[in-house]
């Protein structure tokens, strides 16, 4: 098999070259942003045509955190749009069999009844912050959705839950779309002392290992009737108070942690 990962360079691609590199008869198809530009429609129908892939994982997208998503939604919507539209309808046109579509959690509305099933989609209005993200992720679930209905290809899609692992991009300053301070995680502060300012105390989060994630993808690709989109995540979660404390004793860290009040852009942490 001939697998195309669309955005083989991020986190979760990366994950995913990693996972199917060991999967027997399966080739990769790998092109950087250099060699395909996926918002260019011409030039994915002269990838397909040319690479000839038998399926395809699409993984590609434009990302950022609260505040980029906030400040640039016409980016956001355009871009991850044209790379959804593009990909999948070129797969489709080039003959591919198979696609799975990788969303986000964000697509499910702001206030879906916990824990969120997939049937939440489209129940209510999304979170403003990443609404333009949500949509073009939307659209391209749908498209799979629609293309699968009524020319029988088996597209589909995953959802996954806030990632973590290796190949992570963390921008100084810049909140994660989970609402999480993005230097938790590696706990800068180490054994200084001093304080740390962080908040959403009482916000849950659940995370999965991105490495966790291609493992389910291999699982969903292997399934001869998938589901049109599919969850995917640990069914746990954990309080920001609770991760903060675990990080902090695993690093070491002896300083102070201050809760501040939520952010003007994520109202619904604590």
């Amino acid at each position: 098999m001939k697998l195309f990962i669309a955005g083989h360079s991020g986190m979760v691609g990366s994950a995913l070259t990693r996972r199917f590199a060991r999967e027997p008869g399966v080739e990769l198809i790998l092109r950087d942003v250099r060699e395909l530009d996926m918002t260019n429609q011409a030039a994915v129908d002269a990838f397909y045509s040319a690479a000839k892939p038998d399926a395809a994982i699409i993984a590609a997208a434009k990302v950022g955190g609260i505040h980029a998503n906030n400040t640039y939604p016409a980016e956001f919507i355009q871009i991850n749009l044209a790379i959804a539209l593009n990909t999948i309808h070129g797969a489709y046109r080039a003959g591919v069999k198979h696609l799975l579509f990788l969303g986000s959690s964000c697509i499910y509305p702001q206030l879906a009844p916990q824990p969120i099933v997939e049937d939440s989609l489209l129940t209510g209005p999304l979170e403003p912050t990443n609404e333009a993200y949500a949509i073009a992720k939307i659209a391209g679930l749908k498209l799979c959705q629609y293309y699968r209905r009524q020319y029988g290809v088996l597209f589909h899609s995953a959802m996954p839950t806030n990632l973590y692992g290796r190949a992570t991009t963390i921008i100084p300053k810049t909140p994660t779309c989970c609402r999480l301070d993005p230097t938790l995680p590696r706990g800068e502060g180490g054994r200084a002392a001093g304080s740390r300012r962080l908040g959403h105390r009482r916000a849950r989060r659940e995370f999965l290992h991105v490495d966790n994630l291609a493992d389910a993808c291999a699982f969903l690709f292997r399934l001869p009737h998938p589901p049109d989109w599919i969850n995917v995540g640990t069914g746990t979660d954990v309080t920001i108070k609770e991760l903060t404390e675990l990080v902090a004793a695993a690093v070491g860290y002896r300083g102070r942690i201050v809760w501040t009040p939520p952010s003007p852009t994520a109202p619904h942490a604590n």
